[in-house]
């Protein structure tokens, strides 16, 4: 069975659509408190590995949930390495800009970014001679606009993976083209060590729009078939705002979505659930940052299919 690792895990959407698509995981990492509460509670029966503490209860016994990546990545430049062999690296990985300065350096030019820690983490056991065999990177479709200095990221992002030897394709997705009833526009960005596996890989089919309904989510006759992106921020401003995404009309009436339909808009299966130390706010922002399962899984299992040929 193939293993993967989980960077900037979140809650754990990426999570469950690899491991639904027939792969395990064996590391992951998010330093959001309340985030890493929601992920253990809905993982720790299932994946026990991942959530060995010691003794006191105070530490894991195995770091195998990480908090911090860039702790383990300095750790990695020691030459100390927690992270245990794995076949994919997956990571929702947040964008930041690049220094004009390290633009002139190689690899060392995404040094001071998170995609620098991805960057190294596959360099690293590439090195020790047990590489990954693919990788998963999830990001705003923003990201195909976005400079360091005078130079497009996503370009920075591909020289650098294609230096490791690493195919690198970019995938526009809609979570509205697999089932989800919101569009939530993103970019997929999935690269090959073998030739052969990347040749084997098929870009999934797309559903057909009248398949999604929003009526049992919102529980009434909603005037729209397919929902607002779930964001962050910006709750509450209203059905007359243009900014608005979380109010519907629902039976004539304004309707403000709140977790639960936040989680069915999201695709995460029925027993996914938040833990009562989390509060609402808090898994709201959850949501939002969260990915839309069924799109990713759609890609996973087309990738895990690629590398078990």
């Amino acid at each position: 069975m193939l293993k993967f690792i989980d960077l900037f895990a979140g809650i754990g959407g990426i999570h469950i659509a690899f491991e639904k698509s027939g792969a395990t995981c064996v590391f992951a990492s998010e330093w959001d408190k309340h985030a890493r509460a929601t992920y253990e509670y809905n993982f720790s029966k299932t994946n026990k590995h991942l959530f060995i503490w010691d003794e006191s209860g105070d530490e894991p016994a195995q770091k195998l949930f990480a908090g911090d990546i860039t702790q383990v990545t300095e750790k990695l430049r020691e030459g100390i390495d927690e992270i245990p062999s794995f076949d994919v690296l997956a990571a929702g990985f947040p964008c930041q800009p690049f220094s004009q300065a390290g633009l002139r350096k190689g690899m060392e030019e995404a040094r001071g970014t998170l995609f620098f820690d991805i960057l190294q983490i596959l360099a690293s056991k590439k090195a020790s001679g047990k590489p990954a065999k693919a990788f998963f990177l999830e990001n705003v479709q923003g990201l195909l606009r976005h400079k360091s200095g005078d130079k497009y990221t996503i370009d920075i992002i591909e020289e650098n993976l294609r230096s490791l030897g690493y195919s690198f394709d970019v995938y526009k997705v809609r979570a509205s083209d697999f089932g989800v009833p919101q569009h939530r526009p993103r970019l997929f960005m999935i690269g090959f060590l073998d030739p052969k596996a990347k040749a084997r890989f098929v870009e999934p089919k797309k559903i057909k729009l009248d398949k999604l309904k929003l009526g049992k989510i919102l529980g009434g006759h909603v005037d729209r078939e397919i929902g607002w992106t779930l964001r962050v921020g910006g709750r509450g401003s209203g059905l007359e705002d243009r900014r608005n995404w979380d109010t519907y009309e629902v039976d004539g009436e304004p309707k403000r979505i709140e977790w639960p339909e936040g989680l069915k808009l999201q695709g995460f299966p029925s027993s996914f659930k938040f833990p009562d130390s989390v509060p609402s706010s808090q898994r709201m922002k959850q949501l939002g940052n969260s990915v839309a399962v069924p799109a990713v899984m759609a890609y996973a299992k087309a990738l895990v299919a690629a590398l078990e040929g």
